[in-house]
């Protein structure tokens, strides 16, 4: 058995205290992570910092805590309300994992901070994101694009299912049409195999309730966010496919850029659409 829940209980914290303060927004590590360690005699003697005991994040939603309890590893997820604890509960380590990937993801959304940073992260500790299933394979981009739906189903509201199955059909009918041009038929393919499906992959790592309700600096929530982000998706890529029906190259291509400019950065503004 491989991956994170087989790992030796000190080597998973050694990684997790060592990996986390990189996932978090620059400045935020001190405020939620908490890192307690053991020291031994020897440790003190040669200044070595002892090893990991425990740790303990401080999450939006939870307050996540893994301990070290002699060839084990005890995980526990609490919400608080002003300081006192309201619920408590002792998932499984896998489900720690998962809980642990949200509020990372919750964090770096709240702080505008790299997201990018927590699937790093995460995929470094050998962590599955809940998201990672809506990847679209480059070797089967048509049948990446037709399953997205069929995975978003219960996951999002149905309007964002529809929403996101539009598109989807749209870069499916219009890959052929751009097959005979390198350049166009690359500007489809990264939005079909990465603009589209990692927008769904970064609202789906986020805690679904709190994704729904928390509001950001706009004033919008998470789903909010995501709505506006699907919806210039939308346009541009039916101002792509029409250019591709019409066999313009230089719209195609100025929708490309556009995309590029604006699905490159975690921004939650949106810019105007090109003309």
């Amino acid at each position: 058995m491989t991956g994170p829940t087989a790992q030796d209980p000190r080597e998973l914290l050694e990684g997790l205290a060592e990996r986390l303060p990189a996932a978090l927004p620059a400045g935020m590590a001190d405020a939620v992570l908490e890192v307690e360690r053991e020291r031994s005699m020897g440790d003190r003697v040669a200044g070595r910092p002892g090893t990991v005991s425990a740790l303990r994040l401080r999450g939006p939603e939870y307050v996540l805590a893994l301990r070290r309890n002699g060839r084990r590893l005890v995980a526990e997820a609490q919400r608080e309300v002003r300081g006192v604890v309201i619920a408590r509960q002792t998932p499984p380590l896998a489900a720690w994992l998962e809980l642990l990937a949200g509020q990372l993801h919750a964090l770096a959304v709240e702080a505008a901070g790299d997201a990018a940073a927590v699937t790093r992260t995460l995929a470094g500790l050998g962590v599955a994101e809940p998201g990672s299933d809506l990847a679209v394979d480059p070797a089967d981009v048509a049948g990446g694009l037709r399953a997205l739906p069929l995975r978003l189903a219960g996951r999002v509201p149905d309007d964002v299912v529809a929403l996101a199955g539009r598109i989807a059909e749209t870069l499916a009918d219009t890959l052929p049409r751009v097959s005979a041009s390198f350049e166009q038929e690359q500007t489809v393919l990264r939005t079909a195999t990465d603009y589209l499906p990692r927008t769904l992959q970064a609202y789906v790592a986020l805690p679904s309730s709190w994704a729904q309700s928390h509001r950001l600096p706009d004033g919008g929530t998470p789903l909010d966010a995501l709505r506006a982000q699907l919806a210039v998706l939308e346009q541009a890529t039916a101002r792509m496919h029409d250019a591709a029906v019409g066999a313009d190259a230089s719209t195609l291509l100025a929708n490309g850029t556009f995309l590029a400019d604006r699905f490159a950065t975690s921004r939650i503004d949106l810019p105007d659409l090109p003309a």
